[in-house]
C-alpha cells in the first residue's frame, strides 16, 4: 500500500482527496494535516510514501514545509504540490524546494491517483506542457552552486544529492539545475531512453515505442539518472533538452 500524508487548510479538500486516493485500493491515508508546521511534524512522525501539499496555509505555507521535509535526510517522503493557482512562481519555487510534481486541484480524480503512484515508484510528475516551461526557464541556466556551511557546521548528504549544513536552515538544490556537465557516456540505449523522457513519456509508454520491458525501462531510466548525477526525470528532462539531445 502507498501511504500518503494530506495536506491543505481546507478540510471537504482533505475529505475529497481521502475519498477519491482510498478509492484506488493500492492507496491509504494515514495522516492529515492543515498547516506547514503540521506537515513537518506529521511527515516526521508518519513517515508516508508521499505527501499531497497544498500551497497557501496558515503558520507556515507548503513550499516552506516541502522545502524542510524534503531536506531533511532522514525523510523519504516524496512531495506533490496540488494547488488551485497555476502560477509560474508556484511551479519553479516547488521544484527548487524539492517537490516531486506539481498538480492543479481541477485536475480530474485518475490524474490525482497517478500522481500519487508515479511519485511513490519515485519518478517527478509533470504535465507535458508543464516541461515545456520548466525548460524554457531552465535549460540555459547553469547548475546552482551548493552553499558552503558557516563555521562550526558539519556537511552532511541530503536526500535529494545537494550537500547541507547538519544545523540551521537547510539548503535545496534544485533538481532541474542539478545536473551534470556534458561529457556523460551513455549507451545507445540509455539515450533513446533519455530522448523519450524528454518527450514526458511514462515508462508504459517507452516500453511499447521501444519493443522492450517496462521493467527494462525502469532498469535504463535509473542507470541515466545515476550517470547524470540528476535527482528525478525534471532534471534529465532539462539535461537532454540543454545538451541537444531532445
Amino acid at each position: 500500500m502507498i501511504r500518503v500524508l494530506l495536506v491543505d487548510d481546507h478540510a471537504v479538500m482533505r475529505a475529497g482527496f481521502r475519498m477519491i486516493l482510498e478509492s484506488a485500493g493500492d492507496i491509504t491515508v494515514v495522516g492529515e494535516a492543515s498547516t506547514g508546521v503540521e506537515a513537518v511534524a506529521a511527515a516526521s512522525d508518519l513517515g508516508p510514501d508521499v505527501i499531497c501539499m497544498d500551497v497557501q496555509m496558515p503558520d507556515m505555507d507548503g513550499l516552506e514545509a516541502t522545502r524542510r521535509i524534503v531536506g531533511d535526510p532522514s525523510a523519504e517522503a516524496a512531495v506533490v504540490v496540488v494547488t488551485t493557482f497555476d502560477r509560474d512562481d508556484y511551479l519553479f519555487d516547488a521544484l527548487a524546494a524539492g517537490a516531486s510534481g506539481f498538480l492543479l486541484k481541477n485536475a480530474g480524480p485518475e490524474e490525482l491517483i497517478s500522481a500519487v503512484r508515479v511519485a511513490a515508484a519515485g519518478d517527478a510528475l509533470l504535465a507535458p506542457e508543464v516541461t515545456r516551461r520548466v525548460i524554457a526557464r531552465f535549460a540555459s541556466a547553469a547548475p546552482a552552486p551548493v552553499p558552503a556551511p558557516t563555521a562550526g557546521e558539519t556537511p552532511v548528504a541530503g536526500r535529494d544529492g545537494g550537500v547541507h549544513p547538519r544545523s540551521g536552515p537547510q539548503t535545496v538544490v534544485s533538481p532541474v539545475l542539478a545536473v551534470a556537465p556534458p561529457a556523460v557516456e551513455l549507451t545507445e540505449r540509455e539515450g533513446e531512453v533519455l530522448q523519450l523522457v524528454a518527450q514526458a513519456m511514462s515508462n508504459a509508454e517507452i516500453a511499447q515505442r521501444l519493443y522492450i520491458g517496462e521493467a527494462t525501462v525502469k532498469t535504463h531510466v535509473s542507470n541515466v539518472l545515476q550517470k547524470l548525477g540528476a535527482r528525478d526525470r525534471v532534471a534529465a528532462v532539462v539535461y537532454a533538452h540543454r545538451h541537444g539531445l531532445a
